[in-house]
């Protein structure tokens, strides 16, 4: 089995930073793209950030210049450094990542339980 660990959210004033992780565990061979994606209250869950086992990324336009995708293939691990945090950041903050597990064939997508980012005066 796999699974995908979000940690780091938090409570942040406007204009602050925080990074979020996600760590997947199990039966991995292999990890593709890994996705940060984030739902509001209300409305439908959107992608963020995105980067492949190659290390090339793609953001949302309403966070590029502000949010930096990362990962570290060696940790199964991907991070989200945001900075210059909105209030309209408000959002839980889910992980996925397409992985190849042992004793199938073929990338499948898996979600984390997703993370809370508040951002508040």
């Amino acid at each position: 089995q796999v699974q995908l660990v979000e940690s780091g959210g938090d409570l942040v004033q406007p204009g602050g930073s925080l990074r979020i992780s996600c760590k997947a565990s199990g039966s991995i061979t292999s990890i593709n793209t890994m996705s940060w994606y984030r739902q509001a209250p209300g409305k439908q869950r959107e992608l963020v950030a995105a980067i492949t086992n190659g290390g090339s990324t793609n953001y949302a336009d309403s966070v590029k210049g502000r949010f930096t995708i990362s990962r570290d293939n060696a940790k199964s691990t991907s991070y989200l450094e945001m900075n210059s945090l909105k209030p309209e950041d408000t959002a839980v903050y889910y992980c996925n990542a397409d992985i190849w597990t042992s004793g199938r064939f073929g990338y499948r997508p898996y979600w984390g339980q997703g993370t809370q980012v508040t951002v508040s005066s």
